[in-house]
């Protein structure tokens, strides 16, 4: 599976909806679907409505509400993702919330927002998305990441699946969390993209997850205070 994808007008990103409100659900298709590479493939206005349809329509991006009358936005990703591993989420919410958020990758989505958000905004995260990186919101994100490194509870400074880690994956991962791509992240330590490639699989495996989204939030524990060393040979 390639890593980034591209779409056109004749090939458009298929979009997804979930909302429980009408008006936002057709606001939404609207905004998109004016978008020559864009095509809103279809709507739900629930839980049990999205899980039925969605797999149907073969979507590439579910933008999905986060608070639901039967349910949330986050167990669709879940659920939707077990079924179309290729498929990205995006989370829309009108709550600032962190928790939400903390579920929100850890179910796989790529991205979260907030519906104050601005419509160029929105279909610039909905581009961001089909293509295969990850578009969280950077003012919630840098809070998340803040309270994770200072948890209410005494927590050891590294997590014990972080120590496994060899020097190597500890430094790939701290530049997975800087959100950089596999290529950049090859140029800056001089390491062809396939071996960056296998060393994010292998330290994937280690810390127990599947998404360098998730990995990105782990990487949030590996400040490193000292300056990075220059390059051998």
């Amino acid at each position: 599976m390639s890593e980034s994808r591209s779409f056109s007008q004749e090939r458009p990103i298929r979009v997804f909806l979930l909302d429980d409100h009408e008006v936002v659900r057709r606001g939404l298709a609207d905004l998109l679907d004016a978008e020559p590479d864009i095509a809103v493939v279809g709507d739900a206005e629930n839980v049990e409505h999205a899980l039925a349809r969605g797999p149907a329509l073969r979507p590439d991006v579910a933008v999905l509400d986060v608070r639901l009358p039967d349910g949330d936005g986050i167990t669709v990703c879940r659920e939707l993702r077990s079924r179309m591993p290729g498929l990205a989420c995006l989370m829309l919410t009108s709550f600032d919330d962190e928790e939400a958020l903390l579920d929100a990758i850890m179910a796989g989505a790529s991205g979260y927002v907030l519906k104050q958000i601005k419509g160029s905004d929105l279909v610039s995260a909905v581009r961001t998305v089909a293509s295969g990186r990850s578009m969280l919101d950077p003012e919630t994100t840098a809070r998340l990441m803040r309270s994770l490194r200072a948890g209410p509870s005494e927590q050891p400074a590294v997590a014990p699946e972080l120590a496994s880690l060899s020097p190597r994956e500890r430094e790939i991962l701290v530049l997975i969390g800087d959100g950089l791509t596999n290529r950049e992240i090859g140029k800056k330590l001089y390491l062809s993209e396939k071996t960056v490639k296998n060393h994010i699989s292998r330290l994937l495996a280690k810390l127990g997850v599947q998404r360098r989204v998730q990995a990105a939030v782990l990487a949030s524990q590996l400040e490193q205070p000292e300056p990075s060393e220059r390059p051998g040979h």
